[in-house]
Order: C-alpha cells, then structure tokens, then sequence
C-alpha cells in the first residue's frame, strides 16, 4: 500500500449555507409586529403576523432564520433581526449566536471539494455527502485524476461511520464500489491499447474537522482495488484534502 503527500493547492468553495439548531425558548415580541414566513428566507410568503406583546416558542434555526410555534399552534419562520428585538422569560433581551457547534451535528448535506493525489497523479475530486444519522452517511464523489499517459475518471458511491460524530475533530471509516474510467492520451493511443471501464472496491479513513458555522476541512485516504476487463486486479491509493459546506 504506497502513500504518497498532498502537495496540491486546493479550490476554493464559495457556498452559504448551514443548519443550526437553537435551544427552544420562549421569547415575547417587543415591535410593533413580526412577519412569518412559511420557509426560512424572504421569499416563502407570509402567513401570519406576530403583534407585540405576545409570545413564541423558538424550535430551531437554520441559518438566519428561526422556526418558531405560535400562540394558535401553528408553526412558521422569523428573521434573526426580528428575534434578536425579543425578549427572554427573564425580560432581557434575546441572546443569539451567529455560530453554533450544535449545527454541525444536525446536518443533512454536505458539499465537498478536494485536491489530491491518485497513484502520484495530482486528482481533482467534488463530492455530495446525504447524512442520514449522526453516525451514517451515504456520499456520491467523482474524481478526475490526469497523468501524462491516460486519464482516470473515478465514480464511486460509499457508506460513511463516524466514530464519533460530536467531536470537532471527528473520524470516520468508508465503504464504496464504482467503477473506473480509463482514457489513454490521443496521440498514444495503440491498437488494444482504448478506453477502459473497471469495476472497484474501495475502504477509506477520513477525518472532518469543523471549523466554524458551516465549514469543515476533510483530510482522506482511501484503497481501492480495481478488477479490469483483463481479469486482473490493481490496488490503488488516494490522498484527498478539501473544504466542505454543510447545511
């Protein structure tokens, strides 16, 4: 089993979004009045207005938005400029967080993008992680890795175990299948020598660390065992290191 450093500058992800849940509360309006909205932005539409003076249960936040239950049990979104002017049982005014580790757990999808190396050829590699559990998560990647004599496009499709999925720093073990692409370089290609399909198995060891609201670093590796239309088999070894987003 080769390994080999990640000496690859990465890509930079530019997505917004993440999911954290706030403890519930009850919280009384102190304007004039609170729009609510039947989703978490501005542009699901208002369902209902919240006049001063009365009370709600805050349930969870998902971004800069807040879930709320109202006085006649009905349930809508409210800003985060419109909670931060109520007030707590306490009559003090409401204290929020702009970051919350808690998200982290609450999760559903991740995003991911990496730059690493696939045999000790530099590979490029997105992925979308589904968690359906703190503790399992199923993850659809694919990998383009360019070398000076063919090409390798990877699609794969795993199960992931986080070990201990409330950690900051939290490993996690992959199980996955795909199947491989194999192009040799135009001005190379031979007769016998075309484009390949391969099955492959592959396990990995990864570790996500949370950085902070709705951002993770991932570092990877992963063996693969490739079983080509020649009978053979090939062990192969993959190093990723990437930025992921959550929401």
């Amino acid at each position: 089993m080769n390994q080999s450093l990640i000496r690859c500058v990465l890509t930079s992800l530019c997505i917004f979004a993440c999911v954290v849940q706030a403890q519930t509360a009850d919280v009384k309006i102190t304007q004039a009045f609170v729009e609510v909205h039947t989703g978490p932005a501005r542009g699901y539409p208002i369902f209902h207005v919240i006049e001063r003076g009365e009370w709600v249960t805050v349930l969870k936040r998902r971004t800069n938005w807040f879930k709320v239950l109202l006085p006649n049990k009905k349930q809508g979104w409210i800003s985060y400029q419109d909670l931060a002017l109520t007030e707590s049982v306490t009559g003090q005014a409401t204290q929020l967080l702009d970051q919350d580790f808690s998200g982290f757990g609450e999760r559903d999808v991740e995003l991911a993008v990496f730059a690493g190396v696939f045999d000790s050829v530099k590979a490029l590699t997105v992925a979308g992680t589904w968690v359906w559990t703190p503790n399992i998560a199923t993850e659809l990647s694919y990998t383009q890795a360019l070398g000076d004599f063919s090409q390798n496009e990877i699609l794969m499709i795993r199960v992931q175990h986080s070990l201990f999925p409330e950690w900051r720093l939290s490993p996690y073990l992959s199980l996955g299948a795909g199947w491989v692409r194999t192009s040799p370089k135009a001005n190379l290609v031979q007769s016998g020598d075309e484009t390949r399909y391969s099955d492959a198995l592959e396990i990995g060891l990864g570790l996500r660390y949370y950085l902070n609201r709705n951002f993770l670093v991932r570092l990877e590796y992963k063996d693969l065992l490739v079983v080509t239309d020649r009978d053979e088999q090939q062990e192969n070894n993959q190093w990723n290191l990437g930025f992921a987003v959550f929401f």
